[in-house]
Formats: C-alpha cells, structure tokens, sequence
C-alpha cells in the first residue's frame, strides 16, 4: 500500500503547471530518449500524427560559435519539437472558421536538463476565443494536453 501511494504521489509530483497560461507546462524525472518516445506514441493515440520532428538543440549545437555567449545560455542538454495534425480535425476546423487554419499544424516542444525533461504546449484555445471553432479547437487541445499527461506519466512509472 505504500508504494501505491509512494507511485500517486510521484506521477502527482511529475506534471508541473507552473507556465503562463497560454501555455501548457509538464515535467518528469525521466530521459528525453525515453519522454519523447511514449509522448509520440501517446500523441499518435490520440489520432494526432506527428508529421514533422525538428531537433533544434541539434541545429543550435552547429551555430554554437556563432552565437558565442548567447548560445543556450539555460544549458538545455536538448531541444526538439514535433509538429503534430489531423487531418479530419482541421476539416472540422475549417468548415466553423477558416481563420482558426492558421493554428494548423500545432507543435509540441520538448526539453531537457539535468535529469528533467520538460514538455510545453502553446494552447491554441487563446486563439480561438470567440471563433465558432472553439469547441474544435478545445477537443484539440484537451487531446493533446491528455497525451502529453499520458506520456509524463509512463516515464514517471519507467523510472521508479
């Protein structure tokens, strides 16, 4: 029984909420390896297909002279970011406001650091306030917010 309540209070603990409120922030004790794994699978879940991943820690890493003292001055040990649609969702979007496109395709960053990582999420609601594509845009958003929950979650377990 203790160690049931030791796991609650340890995936309780991995998802942190502590972002503008724009933005959708969670984070766990685990491995990007491992993270950014279970939250493509958990994404692809919910019928949003990663359609574009851009390591941009990477694509930093090569610029690092350029930047001089400016380069990842928050010693991200990673940087990447999957781009994420479906297509269905944005016919549905389209046919209420052919405006809300503009949210399509949505992205999903992931960091990490010092044993971290560190997922974030631009909700696209703060857009559609108003729009007749709210209610789209929020099943979108709530679909996206679950996985990443979802992901945060089983990294958490994979680490006990």
């Amino acid at each position: 029984m203790k160690k049931v309540f030791a796991l609650f209070l340890l995936l309780a603990s991995s998802l942190v909420f502590a972002a503008p409120a724009s933005i959708f922030k969670a984070e766990v004790k685990a491995p990007m390896q491992i993270t950014y794994k279970l939250l493509y699978e958990a994404l692809e879940k919910e019928r949003l297909w990663v359609v574009f991943e851009a390591d941009i820690g990477q694509n930093l890493s090569a610029m690092a002279d350029r930047l001089g003292e400016d380069y990842n001055r928050n010693k991200l040990e990673s940087l990447r970011t999957m781009v994420v649609c479906n297509a269905f969702l944005a016919n549905r979007v389209s046919n209420l406001d052919p405006d809300m496109l503009a949210l399509c395709p949505l992205r999903v960053a992931v960091t990490h650091k010092a044993g971290t990582t560190q997922v974030l999420f631009a909700k696209p609601t703060i857009h559609a306030q108003g729009s007749a594509a709210l209610p789209v845009v929020l099943e979108i958003e709530n679909s996206v917010i679950d996985a990443i929950k979802t992901a945060m979650g089983q990294a958490a377990v994979q680490e006990i």
